[in-house]
């Protein structure tokens, strides 16, 4: 253990390197004195004794750094002593070292910020234990399959987006089943240890202390918690025995809920909640976070499967029909069983039930089949609508980086440029390239290591703001929390900030010629590798930081105008002064007679308030991003016909000023009447009827049912997105369940709220909370990713401008300082001050052009990639490429000017005698 020994000394000579100096010093004196001694003793004088003795015994400074050296921490001394210096060094320029670290710190905070975003939505691992076994299910097929009803519930993207859209060249896919088939697979396929199957939360309401609130409870089958692996914080979980038909109802609370609803009391295991009239018993406290399985939606409790059946759901009530797909399906792999073993059963599983079970839904040439995908990539949740403008915003903060690092760049080569003749004395003096150059990069990490303290704080209080706006949309259902990943990037991203600035000036300023740069004043050197170029290393990095802020500012351009022109686009119907209110009524509450009676009296109620010009209701507010569609019989065509569907209520039309073109509107007799009765829309006359008047023919018509007939035609409105066309739509009259009133104003529309919530108040005071807002603050929050975009990268962009024109004034001040004698030696000569000002802005100017003929060249090639975010404008727009060009050089101008005009009062007497 000769090392282990060797290491203690060596860290007992760090820890006490001052005693052990003291001590090697003590020594080498012993040695000296014992020298000198013997000397006298051989009849030297004690002068002639000691010199003897010291050419003997050697140089005592040599001997004590080969001493050192031994002791193995030299290393690590000479870079205190970097430290020291440059820290002293920084002292002594506080203006630059204020101006570096602040820009620094902009950049690294900029890249924290969304990284941290970028964790937390799309980096973060789910809750779950063995995650690379447990696997999602999800099917594919040349032709989605002919099921009468298709839900997802956000849990996966290509459900909600291809069934729905039929996106242009993707096949149908999707990751919902029937309850048929996740039994059928549970029963007939051992390739899975466990298999569970949830839904989404129907909207349930926690009555508790008098006082109602809404919760979000999935139902889940009883082996849910095993196949994920969670345990128990307190109490127990579900099991299956909870999931069967007479089993009581029972629930399991999220660890969070249970801490803020229940303040964390144990005793609330084994109590009753009232859920709709229905007696839940809390059995257990799920473990913590595990309440965000689903990326961005967060949940309360979990509810048995089971009871769909007793919860009003407003969803099919045909649950256990083969043509109802609406679970979503997750599997634990059995050990030794391979994903591809696995996906080859359940795909030919499926591919059996679609074609030969009990319902063929689908053909043979429609290839159904199934792939197991991992669930930490295949339960996406709200994350697709951020990942795409989340790397787009990265690539923008990673500019702003390098434009940061470039400004600081040029600063520290003005800097070394001025420390030329202490550079040239140190390398005189012995000292190293490699050391010198060392030297200078420590100041930069040092100027790095305070930014990146300042941007970690930056950041913080950045997301902060964000938070507490609306910009982030539903990112609020992240929890946003440092980690190992952001520490990890934040010191990734200060390393290059500290090394990358300081690379050119340190490689250029220790490049220099010694015998001109030791005779000649420090002030007045003349930069030997500059002299007779006009364009210098200066000057290329002021082009590079104008080309990138250019690359910036026109990707903020289109993503601006693109928010301007969906603020623009005619939905239809008038958005202005419309109050929406939505309320749940429950089927075990009211049944169809009461639901209607209560809709009239608040209608009524609501129509009588000051103010208020209209009123009506339908089962989704316009633009909310609820969507319901389905296929039909249309009479006079073979084949069914798809389209979105919304009921309505009374003056539904009138209210919303959705323009009625031919036939009539519903009448209060047609709410309740055997006889139904719908409405179309133009789109839906034009799509199947080729322009043929509909009036009179009829939708959902068979043998026994003659279906509704449709009695008029209203003009196209848009129903759940903005940037979708409209499609095919029907209205029929609402019968019960949710309801969301429609109140037009003639006045500020939130000055009601207080009265429309008396008034439901004092209608059924039992009722759930309702919700209250306006029609122009949901379109405004639909379009939050836009905004969110096209904000954060408008504040980039003008942070990068703002950086790049920095670095130009920075630039051209020092150009002035050094060409002093020169500007005073044109003006004795007879220059003018405008001459004089043309000279210093007709440089920054040709930088700044250089700079955005180069960055539009570039942003040509690179806003393509923004085309999925962009609407109503092309990447290429020549508009908005000439207006960003334009900016950027009037700002250059203004940062052009005032080392210009500073340059114009150089007096040439004074120049002249310049030193």
């Amino acid at each position: 253990m000769l090392w282990i020994r060797r290491f203690l000394l060596r860290l007992q000579t760090l820890v006490r390197r001052h005693r052990s100096a003291q001590r090697l010093n003590d020594e080498i004196q012993f040695h000296l004195e014992q020298q000198i001694a013997e000397n006298i003793a051989a009849g030297m004088t004690r002068e002639e004794a000691r010199h003897t003795a010291m050419r003997s015994f050697g140089n005592p400074t040599v001997l004590k750094e080969e001493t050192r050296d031994t002791w193995g921490w030299t290393r690590l001394e000479q870079i205190a002593q970097d430290l020291r210096f440059a820290a002293r060094m920084l002292r002594k320029s506080p203006g630059f070292a204020a101006i570096a670290v602040l820009t620094l710190a902009l950049g690294i905070g900029a890249n924290t910020a969304i990284f941290s975003l970028i964790d937390v939505v799309l980096l973060r691992p789910l809750p779950v234990h063995d995650s690379d076994r447990i696997v999602l299910l999800k099917w594919e097929a040349h032709k989605q399959p002919r099921a009468d009803g298709y839900s997802s519930y956000g849990f996966c993207l290509s459900a909600a987006f291809h069934f729905h859209t039929g996106a242009q060249g993707a096949e149908p896919e999707g990751c919902s089943f029937s309850r048929p088939f996740f039994e059928h697979l549970h029963s007939q396929v051992p390739v899975f240890s466990q298999l569970t199957a949830f839904v989404g939360s129907p909207d349930i309401h926690l009555d508790r202390n008098g006082e109602r609130t809404r919760v979000s409870a999935p139902l889940v089958s009883g082996e849910f918690f095993q196949t994920m692996g969670v345990r128990a914080a307190w109490g127990r979980l579900l099991q299956p025995s909870d999931d069967l038909a007479n089993a009581p109802p029972v629930a399991v609370l999220d660890y969070g809920y249970w801490q803020i609803e229940f303040g964390g009391d144990r005793s609330v295991v084994g109590k009753t909640i009232d859920l709709d009239n229905i007696p839940v018993t809390v059995v257990g406290v799920a473990e913590p976070n595990f309440g965000q399985l689903v990326p961005g939606q967060g949940w309360d409790m979990w509810l048995p499967l089971d009871l769909f059946s007793r919860m009003n759901t407003h969803w099919s009530s045909s649950n256990d029909d083969e043509t109802q797909w609406w679970l979503t399906i997750i599997g634990h792999l059995k050990p030794g069983v391979s994903l591809a073993q696995a996906q080859g059963a359940v795909s030919l599983f499926f591919r059996n039930e679609m074609l030969h079970g009990a319902t063929p839904l689908s053909k043979e040439a429609d290839d159904p089949r199934i792939s197991l995908v991992p669930v930490q990539k295949g339960l996406t949740g709200n994350r697709w609508q951020y990942e795409e403008p989340f790397y787009i915003l990265m690539a923008a903060v990673g500019i702003i980086l390098l434009i940061a690092c470039s400004n600081v760049s040029g600063l520290m080569l003005a800097r070394t440029a001025s420390r030329q003749r202490e550079i040239a004395v140190r390398l005189a003096l012995g000292a190293g390239r490699a050391r010198v150059i060392r030297q200078l990069l420590t100041e930069s990490v040092l100027l790095a290591v305070g930014g990146a303290v300042i941007g970690v704080f930056f950041s913080y209080w950045s997301l902060a703001a964000l938070r507490s706006s609306d910009w982030l949309g539903s990112i609020h259902d992240f929890a946003v929390k440092p980690d190992a990943r952001i520490l990890f990037f934040t010191v990734l991203v200060s390393a290059l900030a500290g090394i990358l600035p300081a690379l050119a000036p340190a490689l250029r300023g220790t490049r220099i010629d010694l015998t001109p740069a030791l005779k000649e004043n420090a002030r007045t050197l003349p930069n030997t590798s500059q002299r007779g170029r006009r364009f210098n290393l200066g000057s290329a990095l002021v082009v590079a930081q104008v080309m990138l802020s250019m690359l910036v500012l026109a990707g903020a351009g289109l993503l601006v105008r693109t928010l301007a022109n969906l603020r623009n686009i005619n939905p239809g119907f008038d958005t202005r002064n419309l109050l929406l209110v939505e309320l749940d009524l429950k089927d075990n509450e009211y049944t169809p007679q009461q639901a209607q009676n209560l809709y009239r009296e608040l209608q009524s109620r609501f129509s009588s308030l000051p103010g208020v010009t209209n009123v009506s209701y339908s089962s989704d507010a316009l633009l909310s991003g609820s969507l319901w569609s389905g296929g039909t019989a249309l009479e006079g065509r073979k084949e069914e016909v798809e389209r979105n569907l919304l009921s309505v209520g009374p003056r539904f039309f009138a209210t919303m000023r959705i323009p009625l073109l031919s036939g009539r509107a519903f009448t209060p007799d047609d709410f309740g009447s055997k006889h139904k009765v719908a409405i179309v829309n133009r789109a839906f006359a034009q799509r199947y009827l080729e322009g043929r008047s509909p009036l009179g023919l009829h939708l959902g018509a068979s043998k026994d049912d003659p279906g509704a007939e449709i009695i008029g035609v209203a003009g196209d409105a848009k129903y759940d997105d903005l940037e979708k066309p409209v499609e095919p739509t029907e209205y029929f009259p609402l019968e019960k369940g949710r309801v969301n009133f429609e109140l037009r104003t003639a006045a500020t529309p939130e000055a009601l709220i207080p009265a429309a919530r008396s008034i439901i108040h004092e209608l059924d005071s039992h009722l759930p909370p309702a919700d209250f807002t306006t029609q122009t603050k949901q379109i405004d929050g639909s379009l939050f990713r836009e905004r969110l975009v096209a904000h954060l990268s408008s504040f980039f962009g003008l942070l990068a401008l703002g950086l790049a024109c920095i670095g130009l004034y920075g630039l051209l001040s020092y150009e002035v300082t050094r060409r002093t004698r020169e500007i005073g030696i044109r003006s004795a000569m007879g220059a003018q001050r405008r001459d004089v000002l043309r000279l210093v802005v007709g440089q920054g100017i040709a930088l700044a052009l250089a700079g955005a003929v180069a960055g539009a060249a570039g942003a040509l090639g690179l806003t393509r990639y923004l085309q999925s975010l962009l609407y109503g404008v092309r990447p290429t727009d020549p508009a908005t490429f000439v207006s960003v060009a334009f900016l950027l050089t009037l700002v250059s101008l203004a940062a052009c000017y005032i080392p210009a005009r500073r340059a114009t009062k150089v007096d040439p007497m004074t120049a002249l005698r310049y030193e």
